[in-house]
């Protein structure tokens, strides 16, 4: 399956916390969009990998993705390296993505940074026809998308464009919660974690809006850019 835009995230709902309203609103304009998620997240305070996977299967549905897949990376412990970035070349060349967006570029997790890395890496690696991968026992052909863009995580990142989110923001609410055994749910018994107060979706909620008030909109998601954004019409910027 060819998709439009592919999410790599270093866990289960980094997209969803990171860039689910930009996701929902390119499906509502008919795009296909998928998720690639490297790990499973086994590491984190709260749930089991196998929960998260269900998780993820939930939120997938709420923001109508055609593909997700996890490539159980070891969570914290992955490297950018030759292996790692074969995996995701491989995922690349069978999805055909035009648009690819990575973690930031730095962030609180090491994870998050060392994500955004290996994504980039792979994704120029891709385009490169000597390195030879299969699928399904094919060959495949060699594929480099022509944008990679860095959704920003917790810490804060200086955005170099701001997507608005506003139509959507009830859609990327309702993605983040459906990861129940990660967020504020006052019968969960595990161990409180960083982002399982409800101050932590307050937060969420805050920086959406910040970033929906730089463009003068109610919400909205940041990214950073890997090469300078060209433009042919001045009335397409807001």
């Amino acid at each position: 399956m060819k998709l439009d835009i592919l999410v790599v995230a270093a866990h289960p709902d980094d997209a969803e916390l990171g860039c689910s309203g930009t996701i929902a609103a390119h499906v509502a304009k008919g795009y296909k969009v998928g998720i690639l998620d490297l790990t499973k997240g086994e590491l984190g305070t709260r749930g089991t990998p196998e929960i998260r996977i269900l998780e993820s299967d939930m939120a997938a549905t709420i923001l109508g993705l055609s593909a997700r897949e996890n490539l159980a990376f070891q969570d914290v412990f992955f490297n950018d390296d030759a292996a790692h970035q074969l995996e995701i070349i491989k995922a690349i060349r069978k999805y055909q993505p035009e648009i690819v967006l990575a973690n930031a570029v730095s962030d609180r997790h090491p994870d998050h940074g060392k994500g955004s890395v290996l994504t980039s890496n792979a994704c120029f690696m891709s385009g490169l026809r000597k390195i030879e991968t299969t699928h399904d026992g094919q060959f495949q052909p060699a594929w480099r998308p022509k944008f990679v863009y860095h959704y920003i995580q917790n810490n804060y990142i200086k955005p170099d464009f701001v997507f608005d989110i506003t139509p959507f923001w009830e859609k990327k609410v309702e993605s983040i919660v459906a990861f129940k055994s990660q967020f504020f749910d006052p019968s969960n018994a595990e161990p409180a974690s960083f982002i399982s107060s409800p101050e932590f979706l307050d937060f969420i909620e805050a920086r959406a809006r910040e970033f929906g008030h730089s463009i003068n909109v109610k919400f909205g998601e940041g990214f950073t850019v890997e090469k300078m954004i060209g433009v042919d019409n001045l009335f397409d910027l807001k």
